[in-house]
This record gives structure tokens, sequence and C-alpha cells, in this order.
């Protein structure tokens, strides 16, 4: 038999091996390509949400708002009084402690009066010497007179007496003085304070010896209920304050702390000065605050706010709302179906985080107050909700 004529005939097995390696690999290409378009489709239905804007919104609201003037001031007292001794001696008592919120009369020190209290014994004994020579001279004119008109004696002799009864009487008024400033200096040992207020911190210790010529005081007293501060506001300002204090009206004003965050009192604006300050073109106006609760010190610096007038029925929007630009100052609005709309704005008054607006803004509307920087007109906004990743999302919808 011819080899060459015999022709290998295919067998089941030569078919099967290749069928069991394109299969898996058939399979692993589909499965492949199902991930590709899964993700293709993923990032394209993820695409729309990519370009979505999150912003922090706030509402424009209607309501009334103060207009204020500011200023900076001080702290400063109706009157102060530095008590200082009359007479000389050693102080036996002092009757009150330092701080100490006093009244009109309260004692506060006390002086050695035993020497005044002789120094009056003295007085009033040489008083009543001299009232009994002055009575015994008078008894004397009375006869001089009578034996006079008899012709006993002559009539200078009467005079004379006359003369000695008036010389008498003077001693008396003398005396009579002596003994008065000898009390007078009992009632300067016991020192009392004059007005209500504060009592500092004291200037002499107990059994200290003080004199009336010291130039420094025993304490210092100072008033704090109520307290004035004086302030200054520029001179631009004065009319719309003259203006609005027409009539006697007290204008209310806040005393702040120096950050001017902290409102520290209220009070009732007094007076205005005559005349503006050239150097530094601002006016001093002087406010008026009971200080009840003592929290105004003197001297403590104080930040004003002057309500001059109120803007009732305004829309107001929060002042990290707007934006200015080469066309003038606008916002963003959040429209219903989620885009940003710009709308340029006319402000009518700033104060704080609080801007009037007389139009640019309805009440209800709502101002984009961060995340502007991202936004153009019309682009699409997410407003996140507080604590809620997926807040976003469904806001966008």
């Amino acid at each position: 038999m011819n080899p060459d004529a015999i022709t290998p005939q295919p067998t089941a097995f030569a078919f099967l091996a290749p069928r069991k390696v394109w299969v898996p690999l058939s399979l692993a290409v589909l499965a492949m390509l199902g991930l590709t378009l899964k993700s293709c489709f993923g990032a394209a239905k993820a695409a729309p949400r990519a370009r979505m804007v999150p912003v922090a919104v706030a509402p424009a609201r209607k309501g009334d708002i103060d207009i204020h003037y500011s200023g900076l001031g001080t702290v400063v007292t109706l009157d102060t009084v530095t008590l200082k001794t009359r007479v000389d001696g050693a102080i036996t008592r002092i009757a009150f402690k330092e701080g100490q919120m006093v009244k009109a009369g309260d004692l506060l020190v006390e002086i050695d009066t035993r020497p005044y209290a002789v120094a009056l014994m003295q007085a009033e004994g040489q008083l009543a010497k001299d009232q009994a020579a002055l009575k015994n001279a008078q008894r004397d004119l009375v006869r001089y007179s009578s034996l006079v008109k008899q012709g006993i004696i002559p009539a200078q002799q009467a005079d004379t007496q006359d003369a000695l009864v008036d010389q008498d009487a003077a001693a008396v008024k003398v005396d009579q003085a002596a003994v008065a400033s000898a009390r007078l200096n009992l009632t300067y040992c016991r020192i009392t304070s004059p007005i209500a207020g504060r009592a500092g911190l004291r200037l002499v210790d107990l059994g200290n010896m003080v004199h009336a010529t010291d130039t420094t005081g025993l304490v210092v007293i100072t008033p704090v209920q109520p307290i004035n501060v004086m302030f200054t506001l520029p001179a631009d300002q004065i009319q719309a304050v003259v203006a609005a204090t027409r009539g006697g009206r007290a204008l209310p004003l806040d005393a702040f702390d120096r950050e001017d965050t902290h409102r520290i009192a209220q009070g009732t604006l007094q007076a205005l000065d005559n005349q503006i300050d050239t150097t530094t073109g601002t006016i001093r106006l002087r406010a008026l605050f009971r200080n009840e609760d003592l929290a105004l010190f003197p001297n403590q610096f104080v930040n004003i706010h002057l309500n001059v007038d109120t803007l009732r029925g305004v829309t107001i929007i929060p002042s990290a709302a707007l934006q200015r630009g080469a066309e003038g100052t606008y916002v963003y609005v959040v429209k219903p179906d989620y885009t940003a709309d710009l709308r340029m704005v006319n402000v009518q008054y700033t104060e704080g985080d609080a801007t009037v607006v007389r139009s640019g803004a309805l009440p209800g509307d709502l101002v984009v107050v961060d995340g502007i920087e991202k936004l153009r007109p019309g682009a699409k906004v997410v407003i996140p909700g507080p604590g809620d990743a997926a807040g976003p999302a469904k806001a966008g919808k």
C-alpha cells in the first residue's frame, strides 16, 4: 500500500481541543466588554452630578433694621472726689472697704478727736469767763447811769463804762467763734463721703498721721451710677444726628466692648459739642448710662453704636452674599429649578452681617452666601443638607 495514499482522518478529539480554548476566551471578552460598557454608562450618568456646584444659601427676609453710627468712646465719671483731711491728727478708724459702694454721708475715716475736744473745752471756758465779765460790766453801767442822773459822778465815767460793756460783748463774740471752730474741728475728725460712688484703694493706713497740708488724699470716690461716655463721630454725620434729636428726642445707643462683639450697656445721647475738632474732623458727644449692673468702669474704652433711625419693612440679605464687579454689586439667587441666577442689587444700607437692598432680591429668595466663586449664571447648584452626604444629590434632582 502506498503510504502517500493514506489520508489522516479527523477525529472527535481533534475538534474538541480548540473549542475548550475559545469558549473561555469568548466569555472573558464578553465580561470585559460588559464592564467597559457599565463603566461608560456609569460615568455618563454621573457626569451631570459632577457639574453641580455645592453652595450654601440663606433666605432674603423682610423686616426692620436700625441705622447706627459708630464711634470710639471713653467712660468718664460725672465728678470725682479725692477726700482730704482738714485737720491734723492720727487715723483711729477706717470705716470702708476698698472698692465698696458708698452713699453720700457714709463715714469713711475717723481722726483722733481728743486734742480737739480739749480745745473745745478751753474755748467754752473762755466764753463763760467773758460772758461773766460782760454781765458785770452791764450791771455797773446801770449803776453809773443812775449816779450820773443824781449828779454824784460825772457823765464821762458812765460813758467809759458803756465802752467797756461793748468791749466785753465783742470778746464774747470772739469766744463764741472759737467754740464754733473747735466744734467744727471735731466734725472734721469724722470724714464722710460727699457723694455716692465707689471707693478706690485707700491711700493711708490705720494709725498714720495726716495733715491738712498733705497733697495726697485719703481715698478717691468715683460715682459710677449713672456714668458718662465721651465719644466722637465724623463731621459728615453731624447733620443726621442733629435732625434726629430735634424736638428733644433722646437717641438710644449701645456700648460694646473693645472687640465690638459684646454689648455692655445701653444709654441715651445727652449732648453734642459746639464745634468740630479741625485736627481730626470729628465732633465730641456725651452719652449717659444708668450702669445698674456696674459693667462700665471709668476710663474704659468702648465702641458706641448710636441709633439715629430705623428702616422698616425693607428687604434684608446677608452681607456675605454681596459681590462686586465691573458693572456694580450683584448676588446669586437660586431659582426653583436649582440654577443660579445673577442679579444686580441696589444696596441701601449695611449693618454688620445684614444688608438692606432696594432692588434685585425679594423676601423669600435664596441668595448664595458660600461657593460663589465657582458659580456662573445658569449653573446647576446643589444645596448640601446638614450632616447628610446624600443631601446634595437629592436636592439637585
